[in-house]
């Protein structure tokens, strides 16, 4: 950053009123480099931020944060947010170990909102402060303060946020929902008179000699005032046909479609709309990406892309992940059987599923951020024959939870879901980590869990679950993996587990990820055995008793919290049949984990191969130097 430029001049918004109207381009421009610069590391949310730079210096030019609220939706967005409203010097430590987090976080500043993480929630949010601000300035308790919530057309597609619109457009609270719209194609409207008919909509003056002529009219004739209502929405059909759109039947102000990369002019619309009473859409129109060429024309691997050189980002490096291991399973299963189909909630690039779509367009449904939907429409699916497969995230599926008790389990259908980002997520923190599906499934009936060692078995579980009866969930993490050869299909046992290191002094039942933890803990002991303890329902329940009638004690390890989860389910059948060997629980502890990489979070949950060693050592097992000393 240049001595002399303009973003070094802002650090809080109230900086950024000082400057002239000339200088917010510039500002932008060089807020859009400080977000390549920033994002080139690798790991961050890059094309979302870049697609807000115009937008966000707008909305801090013309409203009054923090007394004001800004709700982004999501918080993919909101680094040019974070650059401005103080937190500049910590951009460098965004989503580290200690560093300020990728959303916008509550307890983080001031100036964020809401703490978020997942899409469409920001309408109920701005709904119920709307409410809030509304009853307190009845009782005189509180004051006046702007709300503004910022939505994606992606995020709009949720049902949450289709619910709040129809609430907001019921009680009719003063808001203005900003609509950020980077995938929509829309016919843009020209002529003079759309434009002058649309600045009539935000000029409060028309507003209130609106509202009095219709008072004026009301008192002499109803009928003449619904004749006159009639011609002038006959007249916006004509001049706007925007005007006749969704959110106008909902109950809201329609505004746009506005350049959302001309600052000026969405300075200009802002501060028209925010006199306006009642809630209000300005729809802008903006480009993933945007000011980086390569991010333009692929926003989507983009959206959170590897390490990059800022001047080649050409040369950018992609590995083979766990995402691509089901990818390339579940393509190749469609040809072997035509009764699979494919869903995901707008998870296709992330759930490596890009490759099957483009192939088997016949077999896929993508129903955009409606996990719900995406739950139900298998149902139905299994219900007519099929054999769906549900792609989705750990921390997604939490919306879902009751699609899949109650449209899927109760009737016992053949649904199988791939869990993708199971367990601790690292650097996205506490609303993406996955550490809570083995406890929120285990308790439903029906269900069948299991969690593979590598793409192999991954592969064989894949396979081996669309011949079982009822739902089964195949949970796998984020990151790399291996990748098993195109044909290979392992057979498996279903409901088995693997001895992988005898011994029956103590045993550690593994689950996942933790597995390659234990291996490494054990190494130079003596007498300790490692189960791979693939299945979490049904356990093996012939081979845990076996080893609980030798073992003196029994260590389960799970990336999934203590509470519920796989070692409490050991615990209930031992309990059940009267078994009393001393079983130790290791997992994620009892709280929401901050973002950190993987190991660092592993680490602090003890559950490392430093942390298995420390456990052995109070079972009174020689383990020698403790790995990391």
């Amino acid at each position: 950053m240049k001595p002399s430029s303009v973003l070094e001049r802002v650090n809080y918004p109230e900086d950024l009123k000082k400057l002239s109207l000339e200088e917010l381009e510039p500002l932008s421009e060089e807020l859009r480099s400080e977000i390549i610069r920033i994002c080139s590391r690798g790991g961050l949310h890059l094309a979302s931020s870049l697609g807000t730079v115009e937008l966000t210096v707008a909305l801090h030019r013309v409203f009054s944060s923090p007394k004001d609220r800004l709700l982004w939706d999501v918080g993919h967005q909101s680094y040019g947010h974070k650059i401005l409203t103080g937190r500049k010097d910590q951009m460098d430590n965004i989503k580290k170990e200690g560093g300020i987090s990728g959303f916008t976080k509550v307890s983080e500043s001031v100036h964020d909102a809401i703490t978020v993480g997942h899409a469409s929630t920001s309408l109920a949010n701005a709904f119920g402060m709307a409410l809030a601000r509304d009853a307190m300035l009845g009782d005189g308790t509180g004051e006046f303060y702007h709300i503004i919530p910022i939505i994606g057309d992606g995020a709009l597609t949720g049902g949450m946020a289709l619910a709040a619109i129809n609430n907001i457009g019921y009680k009719k609270p003063k808001m203005l929902i900003i609509l950020n719209d980077n995938e929509m194609s829309i016919s843009e409207n020209v002529g003079a008179l759309n434009t002058y008919f649309r600045t009539l909509q935000v000029q409060k003056w028309f507003q209130d000699a609106e509202a009095s002529g219709k008072n004026l009219v009301r008192r002499f004739s109803r009928p003449l005032e619904q004749m006159i209502t009639n011609a002038k929405d006959a007249a916006r059909t004509f001049f706007d046909p925007h005007s006749k759109n969704p959110f106008n039947a909902m109950g809201l102000r329609y505004v746009g479609p506005v350049d959302g990369h001309n600052v000026l002019q969405l300075v200009y619309w802002l501060e028209k709309i925010k006199e306006l009473e009642g809630p209000t859409i300005l729809h802008i129109l903006t480009k993933k990406g945007k000011g980086m060429n390569i991010a333009e024309h692929d926003p989507i691997y983009w959206h959170s892309p590897s390490k990059f050189n800022p001047s080649q980002p050409e040369e950018v490096q992609k590995g083979y992940s766990w995402s691509n291991a089901f990818g390339d399973a579940a393509t190749e299963l469609v040809d072997q059987r035509r009764d699979i189909y494919v869903i995901t909630p707008a998870m296709r690039e992330g759930s490596g599923l890009v490759e099957f779509a483009q192939k088997h367009p016949d077999r896929y449904l993508d129903t955009g951020i409606a996990e719900e939907v995406a739950v139900t429409a298998a149902a139905g699916m299994a219900l007519r024959g099929m054999k769906p497969i549900v792609a989705i995230y750990s921390t997604f599926l939490q919306r879902g939870y009751d699609q899949v008790l109650h449209d899927i389990a109760i009737e016992k259908l053949n649904v199988v879901f791939a869990i993708d980002r199971a367990g601790v997520v690292g650097a996205d923190g506490p609303t993406h980590h996955g550490v809570f599906d083995l406890s929120f499934l285990r308790n439903i009936p029906n269900i069948s869990i299991c969690a593979p060692k590598d793409a192999f078995e991954l592969r064989a579980m894949l396979k081996k679950s669309l011949e079982q009866h009822g739902p089964v969930a195949i949970r796998y993490p984020r990151g790399s993996v291996k990748p098993a050869p195109a044909g290979t299909w392992d057979d498996i046992v279903w409901g088995s587990w693997e001895r992988l290191v005898p011994g029956n002094d103590v045993v550690i039942l593994a689950v996942g990820k933790t597995l390659e933890y234990a291996l490494e803990a054990v190494k130079g002991t003596k007498d300790v055995g490692v189960i791979n303890a693939r299945f979490i329902k049904p356990l093996d329940t012939t081979m845990l008793e076996d080893i609980a009638q030798r073992a003196r004690a029994i260590i389960t390890l799970e990336d999934n919290t203590v509470v519920g989860g796989f070692g409490a389910a050991v615990l209930e059948h031992l309990a059940s049949r009267d078994l009393k060997p001393d079983v130790r629980l290791m997992g994620i502890p009892d709280h929401f984990m901050d973002h950190a990489e993987v190991a660092s979070l592993h680490a602090q949950a003890g559950i490392d191969a430093a942390g298995i060693k420390v456990m052995l050592e109070s079972l009174g097992v020689p383990v020698g130097v403790v790995v990391g000393d």
